[in-house]
Order: C-alpha cells, then sequence, then structure tokens
C-alpha cells in the first residue's frame, strides 16, 4: 500500500523564478467523497487515474495509488467527473534538498496559490522558502477535491 505523506501552504510572494519546470494541469472526480477520492488528471500531455483514502487525524498522511493511463481516456473520464472540474499551473522547485510543487489556481479559484512538500515521515524538518505562507495541512476546504466543490471565489 503507498501512503502520501506532505504538507500543505499558502504561497506569498514571487516563486516562480525559483521553478525549473511548469506544467498546466486539468483534474476532475469520479468521486470527491473525503473516505476516498476518485481523481482523473491531464498533466500536460498525459493521463491519470488516482485513488486516495482518508487521511489521518493531522491530515499529514493517507494512501495513494495512481495509475498512468492513456490522455485520450483521461479526456474522456473527465466528462464524467463531478461538477468542479479544477484548472492549475503546477511548478516544481528545489530548496535545499527538498521538492515543492506550487499550484496556481486558475478560473474559480484563481488567486489561490498553494505549495505541498512530500516527505519521507510525518516528523521530517525541512528548510522552508521565503515564499512559503502559513501551513493549510489537514484543513479540507484546501483539498483539490473540495475546491471543485466550494471554489475559492465563493469563500
Amino acid at each position: 500500500m503507498a501512503l502520501e505523506i506532505e504538507r500543505k501552504f499558502l504561497v506569498k510572494g514571487n516563486f516562480k523564478t525559483e521553478s525549473h519546470v511548469s506544467t498546466r494541469v486539468t483534474q476532475g472526480y469520479l468521486s470527491s467523497s473525503p473516505e476516498r477520492t476518485v481523481r482523473v488528471r491531464i498533466k500536460g500531455e498525459k493521463g491519470f487515474i488516482t485513488i486516495k483514502g482518508k487521511g489521518n487525524a493531522s491530515g499529514t498522511s493517507r494512501y495513494e495509488w495512481e495509475k498512468e493511463i492513456p490522455v485520450e481516456e483521461a479526456r474522456e473520464l473527465l466528462q464524467l467527473c463531478e461538477p468542479g472540474i479544477i484548472d492549475k499551473t503546477r511548478y516544481l522547485i528545489r530548496h535545499e534538498g527538498h521538492l515543492f510543487e506550487v499550484d496556481e489556481f486558475h478560473g474559480e479559484n484563481d488567486g489561490l496559490v498553494i505549495a505541498e512538500i512530500e516527505l519521507k515521515n510525518e516528523n521530517e524538518n525541512f528548510s522552508r522558502p521565503a515564499w512559503l505562507g502559513e501551513e493549510v495541512t489537514g484543513d479540507r476546504k484546501y483539498y483539490n477535491a473540495m475546491l471543485s466543490r466550494n471554489p475559492y471565489v465563493n469563500w
């Protein structure tokens, strides 16, 4: 069983100059239930299907299974998804031995920028870049599945 351990933060200030890759991401949810989300994603020219389980008490760890699928199949599956497709640009930033994924949201979530860092364990230390803001790990309103149902524009 694959375990995803990640922390989420709001982003403040300029991070783009530190990015070495950016990719457009479109994703939808076949199921956005907090107990089990089933996500379809197009990232660049690749398709993926992902299943995530319920997070632990802190929201830091949860089961994750992901499989690459043909991009044409991902486009077809997006047509079956619940309302509220997520559109964002993902920036990858290496900082002192760790990789941050920074998502700049578009559409109804425009103005929201969230950084994630995957860790080897929940207590792993890491250096915080200057643009890393308030931690929102475990705050469900920042989960992409929740943003698809209650977008940032409504807050």
